[in-house]
């Protein structure tokens, strides 16, 4: 149906001609004779456009507009009349209605009017559900959780963030520490500039101060052009130096004096550097600690720590894990066509009696493992399988329908097997890629679990 028609015309004839006509062109039709009629009707439906005559018994079309207009304020109204003035159209506009024509009118003419109001309200309809997605679709709306611990990393990252103090964001790896610096600086007054992300882990010792401070030309050999640093990279806008907590000791101090002087020297350079950044920290280790241990030095530490934003691993917000679940589900079957519908309330509980050691991102991966071996509905048996065959995963001691977990495993590994050779009619070289293993790997799980690999052997072992 191409939308919903309320029709308020006393003519029966003229109204039985304009209603099959609506209908014929794919409208849904209500019609009624009186103007106080249409007024009732219209509040308790769900009109998308009304079509009245002036000319009614009791009120007329036109003294009616303004009680439609308060009953269905989101639908519009057509007046049509045999007595065309312009003083009566210009009343109608006036009082509300969205046109005017005369009768006697051509069906052609009607369609461009009708056609003109429909795309008015779809219009309106779009524009009233992407403020409502814009007012939902905040920076904090991107980190899913909704426990208390969550709702308060959110309130604090709320305060922090339009601010320009330091910020030095702790949890352990695969809490999603990135996003959170990456809503910071969303929310933050530096949004359009440059936002530099260093992973202070991955370069080397000897590279450190070139990476970060920049060079001039012939600095050092091989330094043929001058290059601007990290730093330089990120002016009028924001750093992230990520894993903070493994930048060598040497290098401690001249980041020290970056943050406090507010300007870098490059390699090679005579003059300093002015510089306008924000500087963002993370670490997954505990910086007090190796304060204490003499592998932090503690003024750089005071220094970054003005803003201190803590989260949460997993296992403290389990609250979250239903929610974060149902959202990686989503976003495998947009990303990548996995036709995945959700988990069943047992792959839930799964999920829900694990520790996640690697947090967030471990349970990404949990779930990216187990969409791709389930049928549909994530359920418990390709939770667990996928737990179990994830590297470096804890699986801890969860059961299943009354067995232990290595029974269950064993179970669900078999039977994850069966089903991947079922598919690929006995291909086992096919089976394989499916399950994720080489064809070897493949061979020696048929042996372990006593699969003999015919087509017809595999059927006769459902």
């Amino acid at each position: 149906m191409k939308g919903h028609i309320l029709l308020i015309e006393d003519d029966t004839a003229f109204q039985g001609m304009l209603r099959e006509a609506l209908e014929e062109r794919g409208y849904r039709v209500t019609a009624v004779n009186r103007a106080e009629d249409g007024v009732r009707i219209v509040r308790s439906g769900d009109f998308d456009l009304v079509l009245t005559d002036v000319m009614l018994p009791g009120i007329s079309g036109v003294e009616a507009i303004p009680r439609l207009r308060e009953a269905a304020p989101g639908t519009d109204i057509v007046v049509m009349t045999a007595f065309s003035t312009r003083e009566l159209a210009l009343e109608a506009v006036k009082l509300g209605a969205y046109d005017f024509f005369s009768k006697p009118f051509s069906l052609k003419e009607l369609d461009i009017v009708i056609r003109r109001a429909m795309e008015k309200r779809r219009m309106q309809g779009e524009i009233v559900a992407l403020r409502e997605t814009l007012r939902r679709d905040t920076p904090t709306s991107r980190i899913v959780g909704e426990s208390r611990a969550m709702r308060d990393v959110k309130a604090l990252l709320e305060r922090i963030a339009p601010l320009e103090s330091t910020v030095l964001i702790m949890g352990e790896s695969g809490t999603g520490k990135e996003l959170i610096a990456d809503t910071i600086r969303a929310l933050s007054p530096r949004a359009a500039n440059p936002f530099v992300k260093v992973n202070c882990a991955a370069i080397p010792e000897h590279l450190f101060e070139n990476e970060l401070f920049g060079h001039e030309k012939g600095a050092f050999t091989g330094a043929a052009t001058a290059m601007p640093g990290k730093f330089e990279q990120a002016q009028g806008g924001m750093i992230m130096l990520d894993e903070i907590g493994d930048m060598p000791l040497a290098i401690q101090p001249k980041l020290l004096r970056v943050v406090e002087q507010k300007q870098v020297e490059r390699l090679g350079g005579r003059a300093p550097v002015p510089l306008d950044v924000r500087i963002i920290a993370a670490t997954n280790q505990n910086l007090a600690e190796r304060v204490r241990e003499k592998a932090f030095r503690e003024d750089l530490y005071y220094r970054l720590s003005v803003a201190v934003v803590l989260i949460p691993p997993l296992r403290d917000r389990k609250d979250d894990i239903p929610l974060l679940a149902q959202y990686f589900v989503n976003k495998l079957e947009g990303t990548l066509g996995l036709p995945v519908h959700g988990l069943s309330p047992d792959a839930i509980a799964v999920l829900m009696d694990h520790d996640w050691p690697g947090n967030v991102r471990q349970l990404a991966n949990v779930l990216e493992r187990a969409a791709i071996a389930a049928d549909g509905l994530i359920c418990a048996r390709d939770v667990m399988a996928a737990i179990g065959t994830a590297r470096g995963s804890n699986v801890g001691k969860a059961t299943l329908s009354g067995m232990d977990l290595k029974t269950t495993l064993r179970m669900v590994e078999r039977n994850l097997i069966l089903d991947a050779l079922r598919r690929c009619h006995g291909r086992q070289t096919e089976a394989a890629v499916l399950l994720g293993l080489t064809p070897k790997n493949l061979w020696a799980k048929l042996r372990k679990h006593g699969i003999r690999a015919g087509t017809e052997d595999l059927l006769q072992q459902t």
